[in-house]
C-alpha cells in the first residue's frame, strides 16, 4: 500500500536510497542497506508514491484507490468503496511498461 505524496519530497538519509528504473514511466526507490521498497516515482511528473509503512501516524489516512484491480487475488476484497483502476486503465494513464 502506498500514499500519493506529490512532487515536493525531501528524504532524510538520501545517501541510503538507490533508484531502479522499473519501466518507461516509473522508477522505484529502495534502501541500500536492507533492500526495503520505499517508493515509486513517476518520471514525467516526479510524483512520489511512498510505502504506507514509512509513516508513524496512519490514523488520518484514507484507503480510497486501488490499481491493477483485475490482477488482485480472488480470495480478498476490502469492505470500503474505492476508486478501482484495471491494468489497462493504469497503462492508458501512464503509458506501457
Amino acid at each position: 500500500m502506498e500514499i500519493d505524496c506529490g512532487t515536493d519530497i525531501l528524504f532524510e538519509g538520501e545517501e541510503y536510497i538507490t533508484i531502479f528504473n522499473s519501466s518507461i514511466w516509473a522508477e522505484r526507490g529502495f534502501c541500500k542497506k536492507c533492500g526495503s521498497h520505499l517508493f515509486y516515482r513517476l518520471k514525467e511528473t516526479q510524483q512520489h508514491m511512498l510505502a504506507v509503512g514509512l509513516f508513524d501516524d496512519q490514523e488520518e489516512l484514507v484507503f480510497d484507490n486501488q490499481v491493477f484491480i483485475d490482477r488482485k487475488p480472488s480470495f480478498y476484497s476490502f469492505s470500503n468503496k474505492t476508486k478501482n483502476l484495471t491494468e489497462k486503465q493504469v497503462f492508458e494513464m501512464y503509458g506501457p511498461l
